[in-house]
């Protein structure tokens, strides 16, 4: 199976990855580079019969929370990289191969902070036209994304597929859920940060995910965790990808939220939700903060759950050919 990482020589995680490199064919390049002092471990895909003296466009694309570059964001970066794009997936500082200690810190800075710093390296890149570079973002990637091009004009175009605001979600909790816990969680998390500072570094959602047996999974409720855990656990697991991080990066981002400053987003603007996801009214809600873009669309995708934008058939498809005719008519 191509969505088994032991059996992919890059470890890529998704169904008809690549396997190998041929001339004439999509190849992918593992890079390393610096943001911030810290070392970051990426993926770029480049376009078949590419020609470094040429020029293309170019896709930044930011993975899910707990996800890792080996998995769905490898799998819409090599989609576009076949429609002639130069693509790079990276993983977030402290999280999958990066570098960064204490590990599965998760702040928003240091996100919206890596997806400048992969614009910065892919500007650099043999081929790349600087002024023909896109942005992508995925769940948690998305609300970052959305938060990056909020400032960062080289990105002109922005694109999501099944956004997550991290911050609003981990302040009021999926769907609201968790409103009147917020003081006692930002509590818990400024207990933890004491408990860092001494050496003892706390982390929420600290599961093993090759763990989880398919009983407890039954008794999962339906929606977006149960299938993460299906998707991140068995399906699509890469050794890398995990969903714990440390407990005080509740301090960041229970105060954070992607939609703040939305309105600064002058770039053309996709988002691409699954019409059955329980995520879906936070696309909703940012599309309709996205008051400063007059060339904007929300495409839901008909029947499609959160997890399902990552894997499922006819779903990726679909939601790659939008991506394609957004990218080729804006860049």
């Amino acid at each position: 199976m191509a969505a088994d990482y032991s059996k992919n020589p890059f470890t890529l995680a998704y169904d008809s990855a690549i396997t190998k490199n041929e001339a004439g064919k999509v190849n992918i390049h593992t890079v390393h580079y610096k943001t911030n002092g810290i070392d970051i471990a990426a993926n770029i895909y480049t376009p078949a019969n590419y020609d470094p003296t040429k020029q293309y466009p170019a896709i930044v694309v930011a993975h899910p929370n707990g996800g890792v570059k080996e998995q769905v964001a490898g799998l819409y970066a090599q989609r576009l990289a076949e429609q002639g794009y130069i693509t790079i997936a990276a993983d977030a500082a402290y999280q999958g191969g990066s570098g960064g200690e204490p590990r599965n810190i998760d702040k928003p800075f240091n996100r919206i902070n890596d997806i400048h710093g992969m614009i910065d390296f892919i500007e650099t890149f043999p081929g790349v036209d600087k002024k023909r570079i896109g942005a992508l973002g995925i769940c948690g990637g998305g609300g970052y994304t959305l938060a990056a091009a909020q400032s960062d004009k080289r990105i002109k175009v922005v694109a999501t597929v099944s956004m997550f605001n991290s911050g609003l979600v981990r302040r009021n909790g999926l769907q609201n859920s968790q409103i009147d816990t917020i003081q006692q969680r930002l509590q818990q998390a400024s207990d933890a940060r004491t408990l860092d500072f001494k050496g003892n570094v706390q982390y929420s959602a600290n599961t093993d995910l090759k763990g989880i047996t398919d009983e407890e999974l039954a008794k999962m409720p339906a929606g977006l965790y149960r299938e993460g855990f299906e998707y991140y656990g068995k399906t699509h697991y890469h050794p890398n990808s995990t969903p714990k991080y440390t407990t005080s990066s509740l301090l960041d981002l229970i105060t954070f939220d992607a939609t703040d400053h939305i309105d600064l987003i002058q770039q053309p603007l996709l988002m691409i939700a699954g019409s059955k996801a329980d995520t879906l009214y936070m696309s909703e809600q940012a599309f309709a903060k996205a008051t400063g873009t007059k060339n904007k669309q929300l495409v839901k995708i008909n029947g499609a759950s959160h997890i399902e934008t990552y894997w499922k058939q006819p779903y990726v498809n679909q939601i790659a050919e939008d991506l394609i005719a957004f990218y080729n008519k804006e860049l």
